[in-house]
């Protein structure tokens, strides 16, 4: 196979298009190609006026393909290195692995272990993803809350309800293994070649659904509504977990356990702590969600082009460094989407973003955040960053009204320090309901004005970003971990051999294909020892 780089393509292309392209970089006849396979799309929006896509392929042709090659003496035309990823063999292990955890650290661990034939068992103290919408539907409408199974427990973790955003960057065969995966449980194919795919939380929801009959048909076990409130060891060795079920204790025996706990298990970080487990502070960050009409940032990015079918929904990323030494960045940016309660707790409340697949909503929304720092958190403990979170979610819960109504505040009246009276142009996608308040009650002066400061730059970057009537929701606390229960070399918990921190909540990932990847190598040390 040949793989060609750095093709210009027509948003309008078609397969005879493509051919044409491709036989005519290869000065071959068309009849001579025999299979094309995009490797890679992404969209240059550089030139306003000319928006088009950059492509890799690889091509089958017919005849000497290393002779095709060499007679091209082009650095962008070379022989195609396929990525493939092998699944470790079983060694036998005494004890069936226990995964803490169904998101999608817990999940592909639990998935590499049982295509090994080790037969996992994998303990998430949510309900199923079908339960678990049903849910979060509930408190949507009504504002009531279940602390067990939300927006952050329950299975496939709190990325099954985000717009589905991949963060591939360089690709290698454990994230193919991770792509292909989901392709196979029912995601759109063409998360394997585009720049920026996206699954969405409607898509999603069913692929983890699944992985989960997969991992159950390869002879795992997976067990809902079971909390882990002990992690047990002796001597320095792992030896199993308790664990609450339907309101009766169980311990299961195990030298080989998965800690994919997430980022917003704050009683399990306390039981960690108090059973020894080494736990330390970790940066994060802390802001609101931002929405604009979605129109307006197709405008804002595509102009001429806004509206293209193949195009879709435009999407945004800044970042902006201030004189203050505070980094200040969109996340987690959901064309077409929501924003949606994600508090696990009572009394308190944190928001996050879902896209569907279509991202067809009129709002675009992004979080807005602001790096903050251990010196912030007031305390040397180990969960200090833990208590700031809780500060912050308990203020934005009273400033909303204290019944999950989330605070809200024009742009325009935030920048001005004024308390907004009514909504603009942009209506809020929030529930169950807004409430307005100012973001300075309840986020820290050095936040609210550091946002205010990266709002002018960003805007001066994307001119119309600091829309008048663009709205601020908060507050988003729960972008990372504040923990990181370190490791070492072996991916082995600190004096606890064979315990395996894991995942966005042991701090060592930072997205869907990040967390799946880092269960994927705690799954390989468990099969290489």
């Amino acid at each position: 196979m040949i793989k060609i780089t750095d093709l210009t393509v027509s948003l309008s292309y078609d397969l005879k298009m493509l051919e044409d392209i491709v036989a005519k970089r290869l000065h071959l006849e068309h009849s001579r190609i025999e299979h094309i396979r995009i490797l890679k799309r992404t969209v240059n929006a550089r030139n306003k006026q000319d928006i088009h896509f950059n492509m890799t392929v690889v091509v089958s042709v017919s005849g000497d393909e290393n002779e095709v090659i060499s007679l091209n003496r082009d650095k962008c035309i070379s022989k195609e290195i396929e990525l493939v990823y092998t699944v470790p063999k079983d060694k036998k292990l005494k004890e069936r692995p226990v995964i803490v955890g169904c998101g999608p650290a817990g999940m592909f661990a639990a998935l590499i272990l049982a295509q090994a034939g080790t037969r996992p068992i994998l303990l998430e103290r949510g309900l199923d993803v079908d339960s678990r919408r049903r849910k979060v539907l509930k408190f949507w409408r009504t504002g009531i809350l279940d602390t067990q199974t939300n927006v952050q427990f329950g299975e496939g973790g709190a990325g099954a309800f985000s717009d589905g955003k991949l963060k591939i960057g360089q690709k290698n065969p454990r994230k193919i293994k991770v792509l292909r995966e989901f392709v196979e449980a029912g995601a759109p194919p063409e998360i394997m070649y585009l720049s920026k795919p996206h699954i969405g939380t409607d898509r999603l929801n069913e692929a983890v659904k699944r992985i989960r009959e997969k991992v159950i048909s390869l002879g795992g076990e997976v067990r809902f509504n079971a909390t882990v409130t002990e992690i047990l060891h002796n001597g320095g060795q792992v030896t199993g977990v308790r664990f609450e079920e339907e309101g009766r204790n169980h311990e299961l025996s195990s030298d080989h356990v998965v800690l994919a706990i997430g980022h917003s298990a704050r009683d399990t970080f306390e039981s960690l702590l108090n059973s020894g487990v080494y736990i330390e502070q970790k940066p994060f960050a802390i802001g609101v969600r931002i929405e604009h009409p979605q129109e307006m940032i197709n405008k804002i990015q595509y102009e001429s082009f806004a509206g293209h079918p193949a195009l879709g929904s435009a999407d945004y990323k800044m970042v902006v460094h201030l004189q203050n030494g505070r980094g200040v960045y969109t996340f987690c940016m959901c064309p077409g989407g929501t924003v949606v309660a994600a508090t696990s707790e009572e009394n308190g409340l944190t928001t996050n973003g879902m896209s569907e697949f279509a991202r067809d909503g009129k709002n675009a929304n992004s979080a807005l955040l602001v790096t903050v720092e251990k010196k912030d958190f007031g305390s040397d403990h180990p969960l200090a960053g833990v208590a700031f979170q809780r500060r912050i979610e308990s203020a934005a819960f009273i400033a909303g009204g204290g019944d999950y109504r989330a605070p809200v505040q024009r742009l325009e009246d935030f920048l001005q320090k004024r308390k907004t009276k009514a909504f603009g142009d942009v209506l809020p996608t929030y529930l169950p309901g807004t409430e307005f308040a100012e973001i300075d009650s309840y986020l820290p002066n050095y936040i609210s004005n550091s946002l205010r400061q990266a709002i002018v730059e960003m805007g001066e970057w994307m001119p119309g970003f600091a829309y008048p009537d663009a709205l601020l929701t908060g507050a988003e606390t729960r972008s990372s971990s504040p923990v990181r229960i370190k490791r070492g070399e072996s991916f082995e918990a600190m004096d606890i051999k064979g315990l395996y921190p894991c995942g966005e909540g042991a701090g060592y990932a930072g997205g869907i294909i990040s967390a799946a990847v880092d269960g994927v190598l705690c799954a390989e040390q468990i099969l290489e020892i």
